[in-house]
Formats: C-alpha cells, sequence, structure tokens
C-alpha cells in the first residue's frame, strides 16, 4: 500500500499518463479511486454485473424464441411467427420462461468479464511495456477479453443449461426451483457443465469481438467522427459515443457467435448429446438458423450493456481511460 504521498504522486501520474493516453480532462478529485486498485477493479465487476445481468433479462422474450427457432425450426419458423406460437402455446407469461437462470447466471458471467477484463488489460500493458501496449493494442484487448471470458463461463455454464432446458424442453420444468433439481437427480453435476466448451467456442470469440471491436470503434468515432477532442466533451457525450460503439461491435459479435450459439441450444435440450454430434446434426445452413434475431438481440444488448457499465464508472466517480493516444517516446522515435 502507498504512503499518502505516494498515492498522490502515482494518482496523478495515471492521471496524466498511463500506457501513453491521459486521462480526458477532469479534476482528481472527482475520481473516487486509484485506477487499478482493488476497489476500482470491484466496482467494474458491479458495473459488469449489472449490465449483463439486466440487459440479458430484459430480453428474455427474444432469447426464448430464438432459442426454439434453432432447435425446433419446423414450428417456430421466424421471428413474428415465433413470438405468436409461444404466446398462443403459454400465454403471455409464457415469453418469460427461464427468466431467473438468465438472470443470475449472466450477472455472475457479467462480473467476471468486465472485472477481470480490466486486470487482464493492466497485467498485460504492464508486461508488455508502454510502446508495445500502444502499438500491439488491439491484440492486447484481444488477449483480456479472452482470459477472462474463459473464467466467465465456468461461472455461466450451470444457469445457461438450466435456462435452455426450461426454455426449449416443453413439460420439463417451469422455474428454476425445479429445473436444477431435476437435471442434478437425472445426470448429476455433469449436466450443469457439458455445455461449458460450446460456451467457450460462442462466449470466446464474441467477447473478443466485443471489446475489441468496441475499444477500437471508440477510437476511430473520436478521430473521425467526432468534431471535439474526448477531453473537452460532456460525459452525455461520452456515453453517446458508448453506445453506438456498443452497438456496432454488437452486430459483429452475433455473427462470430452464432454457430456455436446454435450448438450450446441443442445440446443443453438434449440428453447425451455432444458438441460434435450436434453440429454434424445440424449442419451448415442449421447453425444460421435464428441469426435474424440474434442480431436484432445482440446488437441492442451490447449497446446496453457498455452504456450501462460506462454509466455505473460514471456514478461511483471511477477513473474511465481514454481513447489510446501513442506515448511520447514513439512520437520522437518516429520524427527521426
Amino acid at each position: 500500500m502507498c504512503d499518502a504521498d505516494g498515492y498522490r504522486a502515482q494518482r496523478a501520474r495515471i492521471l496524466g499518463q498511463h500506457l501513453g493516453r491521459p486521462w480526458a480532462a477532469v479534476a482528481l478529485e472527482e475520481y473516487s479511486c486509484q485506477y487499478g486498485s482493488p476497489k476500482y477493479l470491484l466496482l467494474c465487476g458491479l458495473g459488469g454485473m449489472l449490465s449483463c445481468g439486466l440487459t440479458h433479462t430484459a430480453i428474455v422474450p427474444l432469447d426464448l424464441v430464438k432459442c426454439r427457432m434453432q432447435v425446433d425450426p419446423g414450428k417456430y419458423k421466424g421471428i413474428v411467427s415465433g413470438f405468436g406460437v409461444t404466446v398462443r402455446d403459454g400465454g403471455i407469461r409464457g415469453l418469460a420462461r427461464g427468466w431467473a437462470p438468465t438472470f443470475f447466471g449472466y450477472s455472475m458471467q457479467g462480473l467476471f468479464k468486465f472485472g477481470l477484463y480490466e486486470v487482464f488489460k493492466i497485467r498485460y500493458s504492464q508486461l508488455l511495456g508502454e510502446e508495445k501496449a500502444y502499438l500491439w493494442r488491439t491484440s492486447l484487448y484481444l488477449a483480456a477479453s479472452a482470459s477472462a471470458e474463459f473464467f466467465a463461463d465456468i461461472a455461466l455454464a450451470p444457469m445457461e443449461a438450466i435456462k435452455v432446458r426450461i426454455q426449449t424442453q416443453p413439460g420439463y420444468a417451469s422455474t428454476l426451483r425445479e429445473a436444477a433439481p431435476r437435471m442434478y437427480s437425472e445426470e448429476g453435476l455433469w449436466a450443469f457443465y457439458k455445455g461449458v466448451s460450446p460456451l467457450w467456442m460462442r462466449q470466446i470469440p464474441y467477447t473478443m469481438m466485443k471489446f475489441a471491436c468496441f475499444e477500437r470503434t471508440v477510437e476511430a468515432l473520436y478521430k473521425y467522427a467526432i468534431p471535439k477532442p474526448q477531453s473537452q466533451c460532456t460525459k452525455a457525450e461520452q456515453l453517446g459515443v458508448t453506445f453506438v460503439a456498443g452497438y456496432i461491435a454488437g452486430v459483429f459479435c452475433a455473427i462470430v457467435s452464432h454457430p456455436a450459439d446454435s450448438v450450446v441450444s441443442v445440446l443443453n435440450k438434449e440428453k447425451g448429446s455432444t458438441a460434435f454430434g450436434v453440429l454434424k446434426t445440424l449442419g451448415f445452413g442449421g447453425v444460421w438458423k435464428g441469426l435474424s434475431a440474434r442480431i436484432i438481440m445482440i446488437g441492442t444488448l451490447t449497446a446496453l450493456q457498455w452504456f450501462i457499465y460506462d454509466s455505473v464508472k460514471v456514478y461511483f466517480k471511477l477513473p474511465r481511460p481514454p481513447v489510446a493516444q501513442m506515448p511520447e517516446s514513439l512520437k520522437k522515435k518516429s520524427r527521426r
């Protein structure tokens, strides 16, 4: 732990220059904690919990129809007709099936996804050094997000398996309290984790795209689309940029991760199934069923997640890193 003078000096240095990227022009006393401190990382994890848990729960109806289109395309032929069939079979309440495992599962995933992303980004930046962290920043974002998602999916897997079973297997169970004990008694602990490998296949590429595309899109927006420097933008304007960049990143995320998402949906529905067996059964065309619904869902979801996450940082007065800027040492080398 630094002493008071050391803490202030380190904090001022971070606010002035971190990995060659100066913080936006905000008074020092406005920050509630030091960048990279345990408090900062825990609050980032809290922001991730709120952003993922709330957004995924809010779109449960769309997710339910998407999953049913993947596992029963003959009955659920499209988004609109899928909603109609779902309401006709189970009423309006049927659209909320699986909300509880969705909320708890994705809250835990968000805690690890966003919290550990900050941890790994800081650590990998330190290992690379200032210049390489800037030059290789896209690779840094990819590596940090992939590392974080590896652990996030282990936290998500049990609730994801329960959610899919509730949503896609009629008559099996209608609530988390019914489904979890039945799955455990019939299939054991493996029932909750057999989908973790397909989750990695789906979520790791998704998260790599989500974070790397978002970071570089924000950078491009401030460089080419916003008529003034980021440091001169208000918090509301910066949150607006966050939302737009998040939506753009979400569209790419949906496309990259959709085949694995189809496999996960079928895998968790059917007992004794394997990822390779499901992939062979679905075929190339089958793994792309429900893509349009997923693009709408993931685009909106990703934009809202980044907006909520950034809003949490604003609310708790956390340091918010600006876009990457070339370190002075590299500028001097480029002028030689």
